[in-house]
């Protein structure tokens, strides 16, 4: 008896213990100063930030406009070959935040996040139709990139537990782009809650329609040559003055300004340890001295010492901007060969004596970067016009579309400026020709694209101006060898990690290869 008191007692004071210890016990272990949640407003901006992306080693060379004759680590769309490191940059960058930065999580996560915060919330209902217009444009540089891509179950790892997401048909994610910009920009209200943080305009609801429209009209353009009916449609919305219209100036153009402490994608590339190996391509310098165009000073440059840097020792020594003396690098070559081009101007120092880009401009280190410009959408505008898609006179905005560009490049730097004397002697000498229009038209947004490399490459894909020779490496991916890359492929990742899904896509869609057309791309 007494034995069994002693054991009931004992049970008693290790409950009594137990429960002693347990009191208070999720209170002493919480963190004080970690958050448990974020204001979406915050999510926002980061997604802005992130968007961002690096176009050099495939975008801009694919167009022509930037060349590297390397192999190894700089190699892709200079040899039209797969490198996975940099084919897979875009897609782990905007899905993840993956990146060699060790940036994240990526605009499609922060943006999934904001938008199941507010959907339902009625005093963010401005951030959440802001979150519908940047999740279409991230979506849209994606399609246009790979084609299909995981969209409907995309950022839902912690919402709803989907690890490895379906991916969607490309023309079906597009369909829903252009409802879901289309139904946000007119949801915008400028009467409700402003988001002031806000990269673009503070949460500026006028401009934030302009920006919304600007992009309903850049998506719908996409299908000028498989559905020119949707395309139509969609492009009198965009224009309607009554859904706010499209951006008037470069005041409303989106873009992030860089500084010395967060850099520009580019900066490592073009102001760090690989600077000299960068240049500018042949064609792209050929057209602008061809037709005297004065933003090529602000492009291009020749450097007595590529190696050196523009602030501090060693210096790059004489920097010669003048247009008679620019040589754009041509393709075909590698940096054992490149000797052997035409012409070849020789090395300065370790570099070649090619014209490089301006790296007081366009190539800073706290350059900015453009996603969609007033100069782009006037001259998307001038072909709807040309086309009869909307009412307007195509001299006219191709005309606003080469000024607004020329405009923009004080953007990148004060000292970039273009008089209006000289834009006018520019436009004399390179009128507007209804014969041309589309060449014309459609080889100036080229130029306005300039480093902007996914938008720039998915215009000439879609218009096919201008119109480039085909990189003639010999090397060149057997898949696309004569011809230009029309997709990059998949990660190798997502084809080990995520197969069932990418076998499906690639069943669908077609081979995982750089010839593989996006569905507008005929």
């Amino acid at each position: 008896m007494r034995k069994q008191f002693f054991t009931i007692l004992a049970g008693a004071i290790l409950i009594i213990f137990a429960a002693g210890c347990d009191k208070g016990f999720e209170d002493v272990n919480k963190n004080p100063v970690l958050a448990t949640s974020l204001d979406p407003g915050y999510l926002f901006s980061n997604a802005q930030f992130g968007s961002a992306i690096q176009t050099l080693f495939y975008q801009s060379q694919i167009v022509q406009q930037v060349n590297t004759p390397y192999t190894g680590v700089l190699e892709g769309g200079n040899h039209n070959v797969v490198y996975d490191p940099n084919t897979n940059q875009l897609f782990n960058l905007y899905y993840t935040g993956s990146t060699s930065n060790g940036v994240g999580p990526g605009p499609v996560k922060l943006l999934a996040d904001v938008i199941n915060q507010t959907g339902t919330n009625a005093a963010r209902s401005n951030l959440y139709n802001m979150a519908r217009i940047w999740r279409a444009y991230i979506f849209g540089v994606l399609v246009d990139t790979y084609g299909d891509v995981p969209y409907s179950q995309a950022g839902q790892a912690y919402q709803q537990s989907i690890n490895l997401p379906q991916y969607d048909d490309q023309k079906t994610i597009y369909d829903n782009l252009l409802k879901e910009v289309s139904e946000a920009t007119k949801a915008l209200d400028a009467s409700k809650a402003i988001e002031a943080g806000d990269l673009f305009y503070k949460g500026n609801i006028a401009q934030w329609k302009r920006l919304g429209n600007s992009l309903l009209l850049r998506l719908a353009m996409r299908f000028t040559k498989v559905d020119a009916a949707k395309a139509k449609q969609y492009a009198a919305i965009a224009v309607d003055q009554a859904n706010g219209g499209l951006m008037q100036s470069n005041a409303d153009n989106a873009f992030l300004v860089f500084s010395a402490t967060f850099n520009h994608p580019n900066a490592n590339s073009l102001q760090g340890t690989e600077k000299q190996n960068y240049y500018l391509g042949k064609p792209f310098v050929d057209y602008l001295k061809g037709t005297s165009d004065p933003r090529l000073k602000f492009f291009a440059v020749r450097y007595a010492n590529p190696a050196g840097n523009i602030f501090t020792s060693p210096s790059v020594g004489a920097e010669d901007t003048t247009t008679a003396s620019q040589n754009g690098m041509p393709f075909g070559y590698n940096e054992s060969t490149i000797a052997s081009a035409p012409n070849f101007p020789g090395k300065t120092g370790s570099a070649f004596n090619y014209s490089q880009l301006n790296r007081r401009t366009v190539a800073k280190t706290d350059a900015t970067e453009f996603f969609i410009t007033y100069g782009q959408t006037q001259l998307l505008l001038a072909e709807a016009a040309f086309k009869g898609f909307v009412n307007g006179t195509p001299s006219t905005l191709y005309e606003s579309g080469v000024r607004g560009h020329m405009d923009q490049l004080k953007q990148f730097d004060a000292s970039a400026n273009i008089p209006t004397t000289a834009q006018d002697a520019y436009l004399t000498a390179n009128p507007y020709n209804a014969n041309r229009a589309l060449e014309q038209i459609n080889t100036q947004y080229w130029i306005a694209s300039f480093l902007n490399g996914s938008e720039a490459w998915a215009n000439f894909r879609r218009s096919g101006f201008p119109a480039l020779p085909p990189n003639p490496y010999p090397s060149a991916d057997p898949a696309v060898k004569g011809d230009f890359i029309h997709r990059l492929v998949y990660p190798v990742r997502e084809v080990s990690v995520n197969t069932t899904n990418y076998n499906a896509a690639v069943a669908r869609m077609g081979a995982d290869n750089l010839a593989t057309r996006v569905f507008w791309d005929k």
